[in-house]
């Protein structure tokens, strides 16, 4: 991979994103992956401030990962819920791409992946904000596919099932084996699995992969 590209990588902390922290760093990409502390996604003021000053940053290749999920039934669901995960979500991932994109069409290169997930395409009960946030991201894909594309721009989104990170992990034990029970495969995804997705997309071997939603669920929404 000639010159290195610069890759800027939201939530590597642990999970998915430290999978492909892990997975990029090996294939000796420049990765930039701020902590909550230097970029707060939650906060509409430290995004401007971050955004801002890293305006003239030359990012290749956007990963936007960090995301949240809480539960809740559509009576229970509280406001701090609607607005964080709307926010975390699916407004900074827009605010960033919106940053980073005017280098990638000065040079007529640029890759940006979402990690979505298997609830962005299909729905299930309690995820009435993840499942409207990931409809949202599929949707941005989409659309920036068309608008980037004739800039050599590559827009995709990954949409894993249910994955062994901590977020599944903190389900009971027999929570999770019902939920291994309807995946065709049997098994959870593990993060380097997605990782390995993520890897191909980002570099110069995919050339013509964009504006796709690519579930990654062992054959879960195939029921």
């Amino acid at each position: 991979m000639s010159p290195k590209k610069t890759v800027f990588l939201t939530g590597a902390s642990r999970g998915i994103g430290k999978a492909i922290y892990t997975k990029l760093k090996k294939e000796k990409y420049y990765i930039i992956a701020p902590t909550r502390r230097e970029l707060d996604l939650n906060n509409p003021i430290s995004l401007y401030r971050y955004n801002d000053i890293q305006k003239n940053l030359k990012v290749d290749v956007l990963i936007n990962n960090a995301g949240i999920n809480f539960p809740q039934w559509i009576d229970e669901l509280e406001d701090k819920n609607i607005s964080e995960t709307l926010q975390i979500n699916l407004i900074s991932p827009i605010k960033l791409i919106r940053t980073f994109v005017p280098h990638m069409k000065k040079q007529r290169w640029g890759r940006i992946v979402n990690i979505s997930s298997m609830f962005g395409l299909v729905a299930r009960g309690k995820q009435t904000m993840y499942t409207v946030t990931k409809h949202g991201i599929n949707g941005v894909t989409k659309a920036l596919a068309l608008e980037l594309g004739p800039h050599n721009i590559l827009v995709n989104s990954v949409c894993p099932g249910f994955v062994n990170t901590d977020l599944v992990k903190r389900n009971p034990p027999e929570k999770i084996a019902a939920l291994v029970k309807d995946v065709p495969l049997g098994r959870l995804a593990e993060p380097e699995e997605i990782a390995e997705l993520v890897s191909f997309l980002i570099s110069n071997k995919n050339t013509y992969i964009t504006g796709a939603n690519i579930l990654i669920d062992g054959g879960f929404t195939c029921r």
